[in-house]
């Protein structure tokens, strides 16, 4: 097992990382091509996409708390072993209903392995930095994806959506199997303790989670549909493949630049302002008829949330050095993520596109409602901390 700071534990965290996300980058093209080659319509196909993310999020959910007890390289192995084996047989089987069981184990697999990944991410020796580099390692993962799946896709069929996603997931778990780094998940307590009592997770905490949760909901609703709507606009394939790589390149740059600004730019600042942009390009998207707006709108979508996200993630290690609160990122991101396509199905099935973007900003007015008071709660305990330290100084 390496060490949590070497090159070989980073490597692995960022190959874990990328297995454990992609099924976020892929659903563009998950989506679509559970439509145009499975033949399911938007609800079904959404809906398919909702259970393997609901599945990631119970899974966080279930493991975030328990993180400080687990056997962190075992949990993460086996989970990608057994999503590879979902993915596979997705791949060899058309059954709606079948699909639906895979789908779902798949996702608690996928989580349960990312959960842990998130969790010892937290534990680095700077976990702003750490979150930042994995996504740039999954927005080249998201080139590589998304520029070569369309075309593997239209020469042998459907299927190989699942092959090349269950090829991924059985690289991570000979990366973890081998290589995931040790981490010290012990926490020091009171000795008279009989067993770990751990100090529950702030106001502040929960909030700035939820929020992660709904800007995730938000950017799924819109991108799962992505290449849907370009199709619909009469793009032409082609332009929308076009548009997908543009998707994966501009993946690179968020988080990167995120890692670089995090001690020029207030994190507050950027969780309240970015929401704002996050419903303008979703409007975009779904209400243009410009190739060139729709082309270079869906891909700041994304660029927005990792750039958020990396500043959150960033937050929340602060708040809760325990590292429970970024073992729930999967948790965030997937019970937003999950809800996202079914609810957009939804809206597509009844009303059409421009409803999708709509819903995005209602949901987005609550995000930025969300931050403030976060700040707000963040700020009003750190001035209580600072009187509590003079009136001990002056006690003393």
């Amino acid at each position: 097992m390496s060490s949590i700071d070497s090159k070989r534990g980073f490597i692995t965290l960022m190959i874990a990382h990328c297995a454990g996300m992609i099924d976020l980058v892929a659903l563009p093209i998950w989506v679509t091509t559970l439509i145009t080659s499975y033949h399911f319509d938007p609800q079904q196909a959404g809906g398919l996409a909702t259970l393997f993310l609901i599945g990631a999020a119970g899974a966080s959910i279930c493991l975030a708390p328990r993180f400080n007890r687990l056997n962190v390289k075992l949990v993460a192995a086996s989970g990608f072993a057994i999503a590879c084996i979902a993915l596979f047989l997705s791949g060899i089987n058309t059954s709606f209903p079948l699909l639906a069981g895979l789908h779902f184990l798949g996702g608690i697999s996928a989580g349960t392995a990312l959960s842990v990944t998130h969790g010892t991410m937290g534990r680095t020796s700077n976990p702003h930095r750490t979150f930042g580099i994995a996504g740039l390692a999954i927005g080249i993962l998201g080139i590589l994806l998304l520029s070569s799946t369309p075309q593997l896709i239209q020469q042998f069929g459907g299927q190989t959506m699942f092959f090349v996603l269950a090829s991924v997931m059985l690289l991570a778990t000979l990366a973890c199997g081998l290589f995931f780094p040790k981490v010290d998940t012990s926490i020091h307590t009171d000795q008279s303790q009989s067993s770990l009592q751990l100090p529950p997770l702030g106001k502040a905490v929960w909030i700035c989670m939820f929020g992660v949760g709904l800007l995730a909901m938000i950017q799924a609703m819109t991108v799962s549909f992505f290449a849907k709507i370009g199709l619909e606009r009469g793009f032409g394939q082609e332009s929308v493949n076009h548009a997908l790589i543009f998707y994966g390149v501009l993946t690179l740059f968020p988080t990167t630049i995120a890692a670089l600004l995090e001690k020029r730019l207030n994190v507050f600042a950027v969780i309240i302002i970015g929401p704002i942009f996050q419903a303008i390009f979703s409007l975009l998207v779904t209400h243009s008829h410009e190739f060139l707006i729709y082309a270079l709108a869906g891909p700041m979508m994304a660029f927005t949330i990792l750039f958020i996200h990396t500043f959150a993630f960033g937050l929340l290690a602060r708040l809760d050095p325990t590292g429970r609160a970024v073992a729930a990122t999967p948790a965030m991101l997937m019970v937003g993520a999950a809800i996202g396509p079914i609810v957009a199905g939804t809206l597509v099935k009844f009303i059409g596109f421009e409803s999708i973007a709509y819903l995005s900003v209602i949901l987005d007015i609550f995000v930025v409602l969300m931050a403030i008071f976060t700040k707000k709660i963040v700020l009003r305990h750190h001035a209580d901390r600072i009187e509590q330290a003079e009136l001990t100084a002056k006690l003393h």
